[in-house]
């Protein structure tokens, strides 16, 4: 029988602590409504006594129903010289309806004395009376005992008396926490192991990734014998940050046969990674393992044509496992499988050493000489190798712009205007729009000249614009770099364009923006309604 694994979220608490980070009532309600669609045991809503946010997130899921996870309220064991049943803090904690409760409490003795200022016997009390009140309420109790690690190597036989003292009070399960992230993957091992056959109960992890093992150290405690693993959606947490659930969940049920999450819902993580990212209105770090976007990546012209003969050459899993997918990058480095692999991504074939495979190569290779790199846009790409083979259709002739950027006066606002002039099958159109900046106010004359003979241009929307200077050193006289990302529907893009002027960089980036956009409604319409004339014509001769 597989062995599992509960899963304990602390995004909404812990995670919320990175620098950068700050949830609304609104974000926790969605995000914990992902995690519970993802499976997982426990979600920690907050602490329910720290702030009024908090305090109306608890009130605003009281009698929700959740599909697969327990909801967990966050605080502290009581006040020192104070009675657990009497502590303002414990009864909030009850108050917030939450029917799990996680306390944490003073295992290092160095803590008990230095920052309670209390004695070690009065430590041991407090943890003992607020675990037995939250337990006299009829409340799950996880005990998180902080500092564990480091009062271990201090004084084991102190740090294990506190957590016999949340055993004595009832404890469901005992936590045990690397709250300075110092520890080294066979020190957890060994003290999570000792803890494990002391006690009578459950035993979790909780790990800081200030050494950055926070993850091998929650795989090491498994290893040695821990049930309950604490952690936070892509490692978010105070300081550096906490143990990655999104490479933890993953490493126990794919390599090592636990059961984390429910088998159907493992193929969510990545979806559930980026819907963090999103709520919390930050950019994905592409090189994540398991669900970045770079994770599954391939650049290297011998890694691809390996991974195309048997992907297990240069993959450790398979990418669907997580709901992720692999990507063959385009660059000089690639050589021609990674072009063949590509150009079948757009429906085109091409035979291993053909002239035209070598012709793309050799424009890319040209291209990135200049500055292009095209693994971060992958519509351009496709539309150079459309022009290598002859399939590029021009949509539009550029005859001129101007750009117009005015400031009267000091405290005046910065004034822009394009004037561009295109023609689309010899009928020439002049447009003029103002903008918040060059780039803005090109774009807005463009869309002016075009939707008169592109109407679909109505549904594309440019989503990011990024600027990087290629070769920093030519100081203002740099080439740059202009990324262009799209979207219309369910599809986005990126282009490219590269200059010594920011603004043809960016008209280059636009215009292949709007001319993949409108390429792929046009064929994608030719295939509907190709596909349309077979139904009918199956439909004449039946």
């Amino acid at each position: 029988m597989t062995k599992e694994i509960k899963i304990y979220d602390t995004t909404l608490r812990d995670g919320a602590q990175a620098e950068g980070i700050a949830f609304t009532v609104e974000d926790k309600l969605k995000i914990a409504t992902k995690l519970d669609e993802l499976g997982v045991h426990y979600i920690e809503g907050g602490w329910p006594g720290s702030n009024p946010k908090d305090i109306e997130f608890f009130e605003r899921v009281k009698g929700h129903k959740w599909m697969h996870a327990k909801l967990a309220a966050f605080g502290s064991t009581c006040r020192a010289g104070t009675a657990a049943s009497k502590d303002p803090l414990l009864q909030q904690l009850v108050e917030s309806g939450a029917p799990v409760i996680t306390i944490f409490g003073k295992s290092w003795d160095y803590h008990v004395t230095k920052v309670l200022r209390t004695t070690l016997e009065e430590n041991l009390r407090m943890i003992r009376d607020s675990v037995a009140f939250l337990k006299s309420t009829g409340r799950e109790v996880i005990f998180d005992a902080e500092h564990f690690f480091d009062g271990y190597r201090a004084n084991p036989d102190y740090t294990m008396a506190t957590l016999q003292a949340a055993l004595e009070g009832g404890a469901d399960v005992v936590v045990l926490c690397d709250t300075n992230g110092g520890s080294l993957p066979w020190q957890v091992e060994d003290a999570v192991r000792a803890a494990v056959q002391k006690l009578n109960c459950p035993v979790g992890i909780h790990a800081h990734n200030d050494s950055e093992l926070a993850v091998a150290n929650s795989i090491a405690a498994v290893k040695a014998g821990a049930t309950h693993v604490q952690g936070t959606m892509n490692g978010w947490g105070e300081r550096v940050g906490n143990a990655n659930l999104c490479s933890i969940i993953p490493s126990l049920q794919i390599k090592m046969g636990y059961q984390c999450l429910p088998p159907d819902k493992l193929a969510q993580l990545t979806d559930a990674s980026l819907y963090v990212y999103e709520i919390a209105n930050i950019p994905p770090l592409e090189r994540q393992p398991y669900v970045g976007r770079s994770a599954f990546a391939h650049k290297a012209g011998m890694h691809v044509d390996a991974v195309m003969k048997s992907p297990s050459t240069f993959e450790h899993i398979d990418p669907a496992l997580v709901g992720n997918s692999r990507r063959f990058l385009i660059s000089e480095q690639s050589g021609g499988s990674a072009i063949r692999v590509k150009a079948r991504e757009f429906g085109i074939d091409l035979d291993k050493g053909s002239p035209e495979a070598r012709a793309i190569l050799d424009q890319v290779v040209r291209l990135e000489n200049e500055g292009y790199v095209f693994e971060g846009a992958e519509a351009s790409f496709e539309l150079l190798v459309r022009k290598v083979l002859g399939t590029y259709k021009k949509l539009f002739d550029l005859k001129g712009f101007r750009v117009i950027v005015e400031k009267r006066g000091h405290d005046a606002e910065v004034v822009t205007e394009a004037t561009l002039k295109i023609a689309v099958d010899g009928e020439e159109c002049l447009t003029v729009a103002e903008g918040d900046g060059p780039v803005h106010a090109l774009d807005g004359a463009m869309r002016k000249a075009l939707l008169h003979f592109y109407p679909e241009l109505a549904d594309i929307r440019l989503t990011d614009f990024k600027v990087r200077v290629v070769n920093v050193k030519e100081g203002t006289a740099a080439k740059v770099r202009v990324l262009v990302e799209s979207s219309a529907h369910e599809d986005s893009w990126s282009t490219i364009g590269v200059s010594t002027n920011i603004i043809e960089a960016s008209w280059q980036a636009l215009v292949d923006a709007v001319e993949y956009g409108l390429t792929r409604h046009q064929r994608m319409r030719q295939a509907s309604e190709q596909k349309s004339q077979q139904e009918n014509q199956q439909s004449d001769e039946q």
